[in-house]
């Protein structure tokens, strides 16, 4: 069934998203292109619908919807306020699970400064206000709410980074509008203060971090010291070896049974879909690799 289901042809849901120099930044605001009337792949009536595998939900930053099946069943993505119903919906038949940028590409919420500014952040975020998705949070379609990349690097914010408390009133405001939804920013959780209203850190693996052991160990104690849960995964496009070159299969599969190795973390999810580069058949079968542990993980909520 799943091999039947990945092959109808759908919309190009790849968001627009650029990395920084070791990690990447925030998608950007280009949602999917609606699909035409036509299309079946789009349509959660032409087709079986696929229920969630278990363990824990694996993919990638700005995966198309068409890619959730056999091989990728969670993603990160920033999907426009006019669409978003109707890709939640076309996600959950597909067995996935999804992580949620409301405010876009960071150019939306900087000031004339270049720095951070929380009440355009704010009115970004405001755009989905009406849009009543509870049934996705309540059923786990939605994994949570990104809200930010990397506060804490001075460089995505014209040497000013952001403060853990900057973040946390982010959170707070986050859970005024939907008080069950699971809040998630990606930096790695010992950047963190205490928090109050922030559920979930994001640690994401490339090869000049050190060891993969040392990585996934340092960042769950780090975790579990905040109180917060743990997202992880890799920078499969620039975090190999020598030189932040392209993961090879080996290294991805080595590296990601390593970090799955942990009982801890609630997702993985990579930086970023490339389809050249993930249509190599030995990437391909690294990926079914990680896969397999990561469905056979016990599943495990970010909140």
């Amino acid at each position: 069934m799943f091999a039947a289901m990945i092959t109808l042809v759908g919309c190009n849901g790849t968001d627009s998203v650029s990395p920084s120099s070791s990690t990447p930044l925030a998608p950007g605001d280009q949602s999917s292109p609606a699909a035409p009337a036509s299309d079946p792949s789009l349509s959660p009536v032409s087709f079986s619908t696929v229920s969630f595998a278990g363990g824990i939900p694996i993919g990638t930053f700005a995966q198309p919807t068409p890619e959730f099946g056999s091989r990728y069943n969670g993603a990160m993505r920033n999907i426009g306020p006019s669409q978003l119903m109707s890709e939640l919906s076309a996600i959950k038949a597909r067995g996935g699970k999804v992580i949620l940028n409301f405010s876009g590409n960071p150019k939306y919420f900087k000031d004339a400064s270049g720095h951070f500014s929380m009440d355009k952040w704010k009115q970004r975020v405001a755009r989905y206000k009406g849009i009543n998705f509870s049934s996705y949070i309540n059923d786990g379609t939605i994994i949570g709410h990104f809200l930010l990349d990397e506060p804490n690097d001075p460089a995505n914010w014209n040497g000013r980074a952001l403060s853990s408390s900057t973040v946390d009133q982010m959170a707070q405001y986050s859970k005024q509008l939907w008080s069950s939804l699971t809040t998630i920013v990606r930096s790695e959780p010992g950047y963190f203060g205490t928090m109050h209203y922030l559920d979930a850190a994001w640690a994401q693996y490339l090869a000049r971090k050190g060891t993969a052991s040392d990585y996934i160990n340092r960042n769950v104690n780090d975790a579990k010291n905040r109180g917060l849960q743990l997202v992880i995964g890799m920078n499969i496009i620039n975090g190999g070896t020598p030189n932040g070159d392209k993961m090879t299969a080996s290294e991805i599969k080595s590296w990601g049974t390593t970090l799955l190795g942990s009982s801890y973390p609630c997702a993985f999810i990579s930086w970023t879909y490339d389809d050249n580069y993930l249509s190599s058949s030995s990437i391909k079968d690294a990926m079914d690799a990680l896969r397999n542990k990561a469905e056979n993980r016990s599943t495990k909520s970010c909140h």
